[in-house]
């Protein structure tokens, strides 16, 4: 005779099985967070002034299926303080060799292989590319210049109506673009971020993208847009359809930029006249590239450019054309505060908020030791907050507090302890990532216009 199953026996054992998946899922495969920093900005927000905390879904399943990667935005805990955890973008994986240098960053196998840049995927560059103007700014950020008695252009927001011949430069022109704090964040989030930052505007970037569309007119023979990049400038050139039938569509990076060889690549596009045309030209991580239409169509490799000064500059020649959605990208630059590169291990990773500004990383922590009666005590060392001296005209004091790795709080009397210098405790063990980020899904705001849901990149 079957067992009978009363209601609440039936209530409580879907309860447990509910709560054993609930703790299943957290622990093995998915978990929320919130971010409670802006180190990662403006990829995720994180700002306890402008109350604003992205939560995110992070999946723990994947990385007990393989490796972390490089490029990922990965959640792991602490090393100095394991009570802690952080999102960061893995930038470096061991056993390797990293180093950051005219804001990009390189890698080597070992000290006997050639340094090579890093490039990031398409998708990762469409998280961090910081777009320099506001979408519904009325003001155009393009200014023309010297224009023949004969030519009429008009800039409204990020349009240009050209008749004619002349050049148009991004913001003048006369001062090179910087890497500002606020670049790239949400138009919506400015208002309610404070403008702060370390190292704001302190470095010049070179390394720019240009996108719009065009519709040439039947006399145009020629677009041009010119990337500067200190003495540099590269020309992308784009065969209008009255050029010359020997014109080519091409990339002209100069002889500065690789002398050794031929600093050029062309192919026979033409534009089409009274036909709307999406472009994009960009300097990426010491590469060229000329896109129309979603597609890359040409690039080039050059040499790294120590000086990073910038400007864009937009030529026609002929006719005419209208220019539209016409935007300017900067990449991050990555700072630093040393030229020597880090030797990554096996199994450590090197983690870099994209908010390179303002971000404590792999860059700067730091491990505080002290050895007391015989046993050592780590910790994560912060200037002036940890350890901090207290008890000052107490019995006994004053003492010094210090928090531990594993967050113990410890009191030690001035005479009690040795307390060897700090060093710099860059990496992160495979044990300690907890899992990828995937996805955005709050905060939905409507009041501010604050609408956050996103994959993350």
């Amino acid at each position: 005779m079957a067992e009978r199953r009363t209601p609440w026996r039936n209530n409580i054992e879907a309860a447990l099985m509910a709560l054993v998946m609930a703790l299943f899922l957290k622990h093995f495969v998915v978990e929320a967070y919130k971010i409670p920093t802006g180190s990662m900005q403006p990829t995720l927000i994180g700002d306890e002034q402008a109350d604003i905390k992205d939560r995110i879904l992070v999946d723990k399943l994947s990385y007990v299926l393989r490796a972390p990667e490089r490029w990922e935005v990965a959640v792991f805990r602490y090393p100095l303080e394991r009570s802690k955890s952080f999102v960061k973008r893995i930038a470096g994986v061991g056993p390797e060799e990293l180093r950051i240098q005219n804001g990009d960053l390189w890698a080597r196998a070992n000290e006997s292989d050639p340094w090579r840049i890093l490039r990031r995927p398409p998708a990762v560059m469409d998280a961090q590319w910081k777009r320099l103007d506001a979408e519904h700014e009325e003001q155009s950020h393009w200014i023309p210049q010297n224009l023949p008695a004969s030519s009429r252009w008009s800039a409204s927001g990020r349009t240009l109506a050209a008749k004619g011949n002349g050049t148009a430069a991004f913001r003048g022109g006369h001062e090179s673009i910087v890497d500002g704090y606020l670049d790239g964040y949400p138009e919506q989030l400015v208002p309610w971020l404070p403008a702060h930052g370390r190292d704001s505007g302190a470095n010049a970037v070179g390394d720019l993208r240009v996108e719009g569309t065009l519709t040439a007119n039947n006399g145009c023979e020629r677009f041009t847009v010119v990337l500067q990049e200190g003495a540099r400038r590269y020309r992308f050139e784009f065969a209008g359809p009255a050029a010359r039938a020997d014109e080519r569509t091409r990339i002209d990076a100069g002889p500065s930029a690789r002398p050794t060889a031929d600093a050029a690549a062309q192919n026979e596009y033409r534009l089409p006249a009274n036909s709307r045309v999406r472009f994009a030209v960009q300097n990426l991580d010491d590469r060229l590239a000329l896109e129309l239409d979603g597609q890359e169509r040409l690039a080039l490799e050059i040499e790294p450019a120590e000086d990073q000064t910038s400007s864009v500059v937009l030529q026609l020649e002929g006719e005419g054309a209208e220019l539209a959605e016409l935007m300017v990208y900067r990449d991050i630059y990555y700072t630093t505060n040393t030229a020597q590169p880090w030797q990554i291990p096996a199994g450590q990773y090197f983690m870099l908020g994209d908010n390179t500004q303002d971000s404590s990383d792999s860059r700067e922590w730091t491990l505080a030791q002290f050895d007391v009666e015989g046993a050592r005590v780590r910790g994560n060392y912060r200037e002036r907050e940890n350890p901090r001296a207290v008890g000052y005209g107490e019995p006994g004091g004053p003492l010094t507090f210090f928090v531990d790795e594993w967050g113990e709080k410890h009191w030690f009397e001035r005479d009690s302890y040795r307390r060897p210098a700090p060093e710099l405790a860059p990496f992160v063990p495979r044990a300690m990532i907890q899992g990828k980020a995937l996805a955005v899904f709050w905060p939905l705001d409507p009041l501010r216009d604050i609408w956050r849901a996103k994959w993350v990149n």
